[in-house]
């Protein structure tokens, strides 16, 4: 069918996002997987220009080609749709005990999750009377390895994932406290099991300590984690008891009923 639009080689990029944003909604609108026919039709662009941009979308994960010429949906918009999900539930239901968590402790008070490699911070509550410079604002990241919260995640990783992970990143460091080898963080990730809380020991920032518990969802998955900072040498080891009953009340907000997986 002739296209009212010139190719995609020949657009501006927003022009090539617009087009790829009428091809995931026409598959959207569509229950069963489109052929490559269908999909030009319903959006107007030639079958090559649609074919150009479903394959750029394939090999993205955000369409998925189920036989030649034939395409639905991909499984990486369930994992966005998923994380957008959580990052929205879990920052609702934790603002009230994280405000409560830095009444008491007059300390800053982060949550995050995790996006790959990386811990990334969504919310804070902190004012000018804790004595601490905060760095890593809302969507601020950081290394897994190197934070509490980051411990906590890759503790409720299995070994193989562990070793994946410190292969990829090379472990690298920050401070004279970081963690920068496999045995060191396995013995760390060891005691966060057991213990079932995690601790930056100045290994991010030097100068400022961290503990952390995690924020479970209704089937028991680890979804986030709520860590509160201090000036290393003003950290209260009686913290850590408010900052474990913060987690619990927030995961109960989510749904969880029973022990942490």
């Amino acid at each position: 069918m002739p296209s009212s639009v010139p190719p995609a080689t020949e657009e501006p990029a927003i022009q090539v996002l617009g087009r790829a944003f009428a091809v995931l909604d026409v598959l959207a609108r569509n229950p069963d997987p489109m052929q490559l026919k269908d999909i030009g039709a319903a959006t107007g662009l030639h079958p090559s220009t649609a074919h150009r941009i479903l394959s750029d979308l394939v090999v993205g994960g955000l369409v998925e080609r189920v036989d030649a010429g034939t395409y639905r949906l991909g499984m990486r918009l369930l994992e966005y749709g998923n994380l957008v999900k959580a990052r929205l539930s879990v920052r609702t239901a934790a603002l009230g005990p994280m405000r409560e968590l830095h009444r008491l402790t007059h300390q800053p008070v982060n949550l995050s999750i995790r996006q790959g490699d990386e811990i990334v911070y969504i919310e804070r509550t902190y004012s000018e009377y804790s004595g601490m410079q905060v760095i890593r604002s809302v969507g601020g990241r950081a290394p897994l390895h190197l934070t509490s919260v980051g411990k906590l995640f890759l503790a409720a990783d299995d070994a193989p994932r562990v070793r994946a992970y410190c292969l990829r990143t090379g472990l690298a460091g920050q401070t004279r406290n970081s963690i920068t080898n496999a045995q060191q963080l396995e013995r760390e990730l060891s005691k966060v099991r057991v213990e079932g809380f995690a601790r930056d020991n100045e290994e991010l920032e030097p100068g400022v300590r961290c503990m952390a518990a995690g924020i479970y969802d209704d089937s028991g998955e680890l979804v986030a984690g709520l860590s509160l900072s201090a000036p290393a040498d003003r950290l209260m080891e009686d913290w850590l008891d408010k900052v474990q009953a913060t987690a619990q009340k927030i995961s109960a907000a989510l749904g969880h009923k029973g022990p942490r997986r």
